[in-house]
């Protein structure tokens, strides 16, 4: 692990998921740019001193001239936006497959060159859109696949935060500061944060690609750099229309996730803060209520895949986020015997969708600085 240390936010969460299934061992780090954090948060890891290193770099060369069965299989980047690309493009160059935080890279350059090199070496990357691993946004994405919604016309995306209403990056809050510093998160703090999953899961749900963004963003608390809510018109490559909504500024909101997507035949409905549920309400029915975990003959086997408990027992982020580890560590391992592996195991998001996070970033960005209406 690159960053995640004791003084980090989302590196417990990355180790809480990668351990959930017993596929995955936290083998050594760079847990902090900090040595005394690194070393305390290696050995409150239970990692060997010899393994717990102060630099990525030092980690990297190290681990790449360990004898085959004891050196590590992947590296997994936890820090900042700025901080993706250097060690992503290193493990690659010294054989090691990846997992990083999203967004890919703090460019768009970084992640086209990031796509080339997993290109070029074979190996895999993994980027962790957790949304992507709910059990019912999978059901939602099969059943747009095939073909129960008829065509699709229309998507409605939103994700409202509360949490930046106050300059609170001005108050000590560290994950604001990173958050709100465009020399650390790029072009857009709100897209570049949030904007980018919703966008995902648009994407990942209808199958459909993103072409055009009409976009405007806003920096709605005083004293703040970047933005912080903005809205965003979208055209898809099958022709349907869409509206996405990100803001960090809904004062009282937390990770109000939530998307409607609508076919001729009937439309479906997700919302994170209920993540076991997905609503389908057809056009000339009564609607439908489907659960995870429960009522399994109407439930795709991508969904059954990523379930792990019974009816009535709430399925939630961290399941969703090792579900994403355990589709990558299951494929990982295939390709490490020499198998081949199912489609649920390799449903899991890649650097392809770490560039067209990239790219969403960038044109919104541009669209919201233009003069135009539509930005390709």
């Amino acid at each position: 692990m690159v960053g995640g240390g004791q003084d980090a936010f989302i590196g417990a969460i990355h180790r809480l998921a990668a351990n959930m299934d017993g596929l995955i061992e936290l083998s050594c780090g760079a847990l902090s740019i900090k040595p005394e954090t690194a070393i305390a948060s290696g050995k409150a890891l239970f990692l060997p001193e010899s393994r717990t290193y102060l630099t990525y770099e030092e980690m990297i060369k190290a681990e790449a001239g360990l004898p085959a069965d004891e050196r590590i299989d992947f590296v997994t980047i936890v820090t900042p936006n700025f901080a993706h690309f250097a060690p992503a493009m290193m493990a690659l160059d010294h054989g090691f497959n990846v997992v990083i935080e999203k967004p890919m890279t703090f460019s768009l350059e970084e992640a086209k060159l990031l796509q080339q090199k997993v290109e070029e070496t074979g190996l895999i990357l993994c980027l962790t859109h957790t949304y992507s691993g709910y059990p019912m946004v999978k059901q939602a994405k099969a059943m747009v696949n095939e073909g129960k919604l008829g065509k699709i016309r229309k998507v409605w995306v939103e994700y409202p935060q509360g949490w930046l209403s106050k300059l609170s990056e001005r108050e000590g809050n560290a994950q604001a500061a990173w958050r709100t510093d465009p020399t650390k998160s790029g072009k857009s703090s709100v897209m570049g944060d949030i904007g980018t999953h919703a966008a995902h899961l648009a994407e990942y749900i209808t199958g459909a690609k993103i072409t055009d963004v009409c976009a405007e963003l806003n920096t709605l608390v005083e004293g703040r750099v970047m933005d912080d809510d903005g809205a965003v018109l979208l055209k898809f490559d099958n022709g349907s229309k869409g509206v996405l909504m990100a803001s960090q500024v809904a004062a009282g909101e937390e990770n109000a996730l939530r998307i409607r997507v609508y076919g001729e035949k009937g439309g479906i409905e997700w919302f994170q803060h209920d993540p076991n549920t997905l609503t389908v309400r057809w056009l000339d029915e009564p609607t439908q209520v489907l659960r995870a975990g429960s009522n399994y003959a109407h439930l795709s086997s991508f969904a059954t895949h990523n379930c792990r408990t019974p009816g009535g027992h709430p399925e939630g982020y961290l399941e969703a986020f090792a579900n994403i580890y355990r589709n990558f560590a299951l494929t990982l391992n295939c390709k490490l015997d020499g198998t081949t592996p199912t489609p649920e195991m390799l449903d899991f998001p890649s650097v392809e969708d770490g560039v067209r996070g990239m790219a969403f970033i960038d044109n919104v960005v541009a669209s919201s600085q233009s003069d135009k209406k539509w930005t390709p």
